[in-house]
């Protein structure tokens, strides 16, 4: 793998190769011999082009040959001072995140990519950053594991820190190939795998807008806080809102769905912000601070829904704006939820990551980034919120008649189809019902708290109330947002990025 020398051939340290395609079974495989290679293979195995970044890659010893295993991602600290403590953390964390799953990494490849700064070399970066590659080979020697290739990749250009031959490497480091003309580029365009650009450009498809229309859709946001707050502290018509913001959010769905394709993410995000007017986003944003609506939104996750659902999500939180953006933890935590539901790990760590930017106490994402981080499988999930899905229709339908002759209004909620979650109530019954029979079968009043004794996650004014859990306040008016467990299955812990 070290023959720095030669393009082709067997090396002595032995071939580099790749986990073979799933798809394709198992003889779809590729070998990398050299440092070129290497760094050609990059963007493939993360599955987007890294930047600022240390990346550690995990080989495994099968068969006398390497085979790529976890890969860990962080970005660089811009002061030095930091880097030996995150070297630390991130061969620590791969390491031990290989352990859990029973296959600790012989050998490690290091990679630091970062572009020159005004007036600075490609070379000078790669100077500059072998102080950090150092600490990384001496904290994975510390756990008995050989970084046997540290690479840099800056200004379209690779240098190795392990060529071993004086005068072997150009000193002003060797091209990169031309994107997608490499036999691994042609082998993972076969296997239907993507490189995206690069986490900058995903990130701005999830940040809020800073144009002109944001103090537009701020405007309406704190109207619909006008509207919206009352009716949520109000036990009578808190369940009315959590209706009407479903109803509203399918709605959409049907339309984002509707709408003609476009080729581009850019073109894509800008047509779904001409299909979403600023008070249905905002009536969205406040309605999903409540944890049960926002569970209830999160069962759009498979099927034909989970598409259009994902880019409303996004285009939620492209409205977040202003004092607004803690809000954005919703919408976020849906979008990373559907991204790894769809098998999308990518944009899944991404949005889970910017969601606890947003706010880091929202256990949801919280528990769903570590999940995601531990290649966690999550059918779990789906599975609970199929069974409670086709559990509220069920009593749904059952409850009906029994609704009808206790108060002469209809039931609380309709009976919605297997694919999505089921719409209750239209606003205007359910603005004349004071009466309903609970999920238990007693009738009263609506709970005002939810099943596990804590008031839902809303915007409210003023004091919180008896009862309910620590509110973060944001937004304007006061406006306060409160979080709740959702009953999840308790997950394990891995901050670092990677499938370990």
């Amino acid at each position: 793998m070290t023959n720095h020398s030669e393009t082709t051939g067997s090396s002595e340290n032995g071939d580099i190769e790749p986990t073979a395609y799933d798809r394709h079974g198992a003889d779809h495989q590729v070998t990398l011999r050299t440092p070129a290679e290497l760094a050609d293979a990059l963007p493939y195995l993360l599955g987007y082009r890294p930047e600022d970044s240390i990346v550690l890659v995990a080989l495994h010893d099968r068969g006398g040959r390497g085979r790529f295993g976890g890969r860990a991602r962080l970005g660089i600290p811009a002061g030095a001072d930091d880097w030996a403590s995150v070297a630390r953390q991130l061969a620590h964390g791969l390491v031990t995140g290989s352990e859990r799953r029973g296959t600790r990494p012989e050998q490690m490849i290091a990679y630091v990519c970062q572009e020159p700064a005004p007036g600075e070399s490609g070379r000078q970066v790669m100077e500059r950053l072998r102080p950090l590659v150092q600490k990384l080979r001496t904290e994975c020697g510390r756990l008995d594991v050989t970084v046997i290739e540290a690479l840099c990749i800056s200004d379209g250009r690779f240098w190795s820190y392990c060529c071993p031959i004086e005068g072997c490497c150009p000193v002003e480091g060797s091209p990169m190939g031309l994107p997608g003309t490499s036999v691994l580029a042609a082998a993972a365009t076969y296997a239907g795998l993507q490189v995206r650009g690069t986490l900058r450009e995903l990130r701005s498809r999830l940040q809020p807008w800073e144009t002109a229309a944001a103090l537009e859709q701020e405007a309406a946001l704190d109207a619909a806080g006008s509207a919206l707050v009352p009716r949520i502290l109000d036990d009578a018509y808190r369940a009315d809102v959590a209706h009407e913001t479903l109803d509203l959010a399918q709605l959409i769905i049907s339309r984002f769905a509707a709408a003609p394709p476009v080729s581009g993410a850019l073109q894509s995000d800008l047509r779904d912000d001409e299909l979403l007017a600023h008070d249905e986003a905002a009536a969205l944003i406040l309605g999903l601070q409540d944890r049960s609506t926002r569970d209830r939104a999160a069962e759009w996750m498979e099927g034909d829904e989970a598409a259009p659902a994902q880019r409303l999500w996004r285009a939620l939180a492209r409205r977040c704006v202003g004092p607004y953006g803690e809000h954005a933890a919703a919408p976020l935590t849906l979008a990373g939820w559907v991204a790894w539901s769809t098998g999308d790990d990518l944009e899944a760590r991404e949005a889970l990551a910017m969601a606890l930017g947003a706010d880091p106490d929202y256990l949801f994402a919280r528990l769903l980034h570590q999940a995601c981080n531990e290649g966690l499988d999550p059918e779990s999930i789906r599975r609970c919120l199929r069974a409670e899905r086709k559990d509220r229709a069920g009593v749904d339908t059952g409850g009906a008649d029994d609704a009808e002759a206790a108060d002469g209004s209809g039931s609380e909620g309709a009976s919605g189809s297997g694919d999505v979650p089921a719409p209750v109530a239209t606003p205007t019954a359910s603005r004349r019902r004071r009466r309903a029979r609970t999920a238990d079968g007693v009738e009263g009043r609506p709970r005002s708290a939810e099943p596990d004794g804590s008031r839902p996650r809303t915007p409210a004014q003023g004091t919180a109330r008896p009862g309910a859990t620590r509110a973060r306040t944001s937004g304007k008016s006061g406006s306060r947002r409160r979080d709740t467990c959702s009953e999840r299955p308790v997950l394990g812990s891995n901050g670092i990025e990677g499938d370990g």
